[in-house]
């Protein structure tokens, strides 16, 4: 049973963004002290990446933990009421993320995922980012 009522649930939804979260700003911070540079929210790719390298090819998603459903994380549970509209609900968001990632692929580009949990320990996340964005991580990210 949710403890809120229906006008304040619609009000707390309303202010979940889509962009500019505070994991996507730990990883974009990350990202330019080591220097790098990149652009935003491409609407022409699919799935509109959150941080995109045009010159490398080579995308980075920052995925909520509980919207996409990240496997075995404490933050990814389901919530109490309406568990079926919600279980549906992060079985299309898999599809989807799964769709966009194979989209991505099969027109040239390398794809990162960084879970919000992830966003925890910035330091890992730049050895990550470095790891994907070397040149030399073309084999290892196919």
């Amino acid at each position: 049973m949710d403890t809120l009522t229906k006008a304040e649930r619609s009000e707390r939804m309303s202010r979940i963004r889509s962009k500019d979260t505070k994991p996507e700003m730990v990883v974009r911070r990350a990202l330019h002290a080591l220097g790098y540079r990149y652009r935003l929210h491409r609407r022409n790719l699919p799935g509109a990446p959150d941080i995109v390298f045009p010159s490398r090819r080579k995308v980075i998603f920052v995925h909520g933990c509980f919207w996409h459903g990240h496997e075995g994380c404490k933050v990814a549970n389901v919530p109490k009421s309406r568990q079926q509209y919600w279980l549906e609900k992060f079985a299309r968001n898999k599809v989807r993320d799964h769709a966009n990632l194979e989209a991505l692929r099969q027109a040239g580009w390398d794809a990162l995922v960084i879970w919000e949990c992830e966003t925890k320990a910035p330091e890992r996340i730049a050895t990550k980012a470095e790891s994907f964005l070397s040149p030399a991580a073309k084999e290892r990210f196919q």
